[in-house]
């Protein structure tokens, strides 16, 4: 019997819900302030001073290319000499970024853009030992074999 009742309260609880008309709007008017919808930036400009001919000229990075090394001539250098860093998808001049060796991470290198698949860099002032050679492209990044830089 008890069951029976608990049951027949349910139903008519959930009838009664049913009927009652809904009230809940989200939004009363486009771009209206939700409760609960968390940060936003309705009304406020997105980019201020746009020049169109700036975004015209802006190249055109691909960015599912990932750039590949496939050797560094030659493999043995010192500081000051030139390196040519041959491999793919290295991509443009304008989507080209940084070349880096890892034994002088922090030191700048000179580097000449040639191609897509060439770039010469100036071996920069490292301590003697191995080292590996990082490229940084518009698709991604990329490490050489190590090579080998000498005492000066």
């Amino acid at each position: 019997m008890q069951t029976w009742r608990s049951s027949v309260f349910m139903l008519l609880g959930l009838i009664g819900s049913l009927a009652s008309p809904m009230t809940t709007s989200y939004a009363e008017e486009p771009g209206a302030m939700v409760d609960g919808a968390g940060f936003t930036l309705f009304g406020t400009e997105s980019i201020k001073g746009v020049d169109a001919a700036k975004v015209e000229r802006d190249p055109i990075c691909d960015q599912d290319k990932r750039p590949r090394i496939a050797k560094i001539e030659p493999d043995e250098a010192k500081p000051g000499d030139k390196v040519v860093i041959t491999g793919e998808h290295f991509g443009t001049k304008e989507c080209f970024h940084t070349v880096t060796f890892s034994a002088a991470s922090n030191t700048p290198v000179a580097f000449k853009f040639m191609s897509d698949s060439a770039i010469e860099a100036t071996v920069p002032d490292a301590k003697a030992g191995m080292s590996f050679v990082i490229i940084v492209a518009g698709g991604g990044s990329a490490q050489s074999k190590p090579v080998l830089i000498k005492s000066k």
